[in-house]
């Protein structure tokens, strides 16, 4: 399979091992518990069906996944848990920062098949010392997702938006015709969710400031928002022609309301909705869900696609435990069973070799996956962000939606939040 280059680094030669689904502590006669601490909700319920699988092949080996998100502080949950003394055995991180964070946590996994299979540039922004320490979940995108009926009905075609204007002429287009479409608005923004505007949309114009690069990111003093009229004005359409109040919108009024009952024409959101929206409605999921890139001057057609999130292993385990969890996620990404589980129940894109990438299950997936391994991507400098920049900037923003807040006062107190965190 052809690599796809991961825009956050240069290659990483690692060595591998062999792989073993053998489980460990085998022979001792003591069964050996594996808590799985980790923050997607959206797979939860296959994740669990597929350690059920796992532990009929390894009875001396329990596994216990425990998923805290939806709107949940998982990463203050998951602090809480280590301040208590109660730590789980993988856990998941999301980049440097985090990895950071937790350092005096994670084992090297540099010796797994996992490792050794982590597509090119995925594992450098958690290796520290020639020391690996995550392994990527998978690789997500994001941008506008767009009803593919409700864009023909308007005569609206989805491939000839490139730019700003040309998205804001289709916006208009279908803001005039949206009684005749069965539309309440054209977008569904959810402010209420700092992560949307603060962490998602900031990275696609902060990243050209990084050479698109996390590290870069990760190690700046400073941030200028070289494009933050250009952020303002996609914070504004969003906002304007969106269902209201949008302070008050969350994630699962736009994803499982207003866009799965075809209420809106638009999201910004990524790949990780389809399992949400297929529960709701398959036809429709499979049939009438595109996504295009949010328009960057200088980057037109590019998607932001990265890794979100690395499982981790707490090296504060037992040494069975230790080589238990290793043996459990290398099981996951390559074994058969595991990579049918991840391509098929998961609906993952895979951020390793020897996946059949022809069987990526859903059509959100398919096209970000054809943007990544043509090159057309953004960087994900927002794992890079200092402290929890990406939720301050989001709630700076919900100011500036509230009026409490003008544009400059959100870029000034976003630098200087910055460089405090850096300081």
């Amino acid at each position: 399979m052809k690599k796809v280059i991961i825009m956050i680094a240069a290659s990483l030669t690692l060595a591998g091992c062999s792989f073993s689904s053998g489980g460990s502590g085998e022979g001792s006669g003591d069964q050996v518990t594996v808590e799985i601490y980790q923050g997607k909700v959206e797979f939860k319920e296959q994740f669990e069906e597929l350690a059920a699988e796992y532990e009929e092949e390894n009875p001396d080996v329990n596994i216990e996944i425990t998923s805290v998100g939806g709107g949940n502080d998982y990463a203050g949950s998951l602090k809480t848990r280590f301040a208590s003394g109660d730590e789980p055995e993988i856990f998941s991180i999301a980049g440097p920062t985090e990895a950071e964070n937790f350092e005096e946590y994670l084992a090297d996994v540099s010796d797994t098949a996992s490792a050794d299979a982590a597509l090119e540039g995925s594992l450098e922004p958690v290796t520290k010392d020639e020391e690996v320490l995550g392994l990527p979940f998978n690789q997500e995108g994001y941008g506008l997702i767009y009803n593919k009926r409700v864009f023909e009905e308007a005569g609206v075609n989805a491939e000839e938006i490139q730019s700003y204007e040309d998205l804001e002429s289709a916006v208009e287009e279908l803001d005039s015709q949206k009684e005749d479409l069965g539309l309440e608005s054209v977008f569904a923004f959810p402010a209420k969710e700092q992560w949307v505007p603060g962490n998602h949309l900031s990275n696609v114009f902060i990243a050209p400031e990084f050479d698109q690069q996390v590290l870069n990111a990760y190690e700046a003093d400073s941030v200028e928002f070289e494009k933050g009229s250009e952020f303002q004005r996609m914070i504004d359409l969003q906002n304007d022609y969106s269902i209201q109040p949008t302070l008050t919108l969350d994630y699962s009024q736009q994803v499982e309301q207003h866009f799965s009952l075809e209420e809106v024409a638009i999201i910004q959101q990524g790949n990780w909705i389809y399992p949400s929206v297929e529960q709701m409605d398959p036809e429709f999921a499979e049939e009438n869900m595109g996504i295009i890139p949010i328009p960057v001057e200088g980057f037109d057609g590019k998607m932001p696609v990265g890794i979100p999130n690395y499982w981790g292993v707490n090296k504060n385990s037992g040494e069975e435990e230790v080589q238990a969890s290793k043996d459990f996620i290398d099981y996951l990404y390559t074994s058969e069973a595991g990579k049918e589980a991840v391509l098929q129940d998961f609906k993952f894109i895979p951020a390793y070799e020897g996946f059949d990438t022809e069987n990526i299950a859903d059509p959100l997936s398919k096209e970000i996956y054809q943007y990544a391994s043509e090159g057309n991507t953004i960087g994900w400098v927002f794992l890079g962000y200092p402290g929890t920049w990406g939720d301050d900037i989001g709630g700076y923003i919900q100011e500036y939606l509230s009026g409490d807040m003008t544009w400059d006062e959100v870029e000034e107190e976003s630098i200087s939040r910055w460089e405090n965190y850096r300081q």
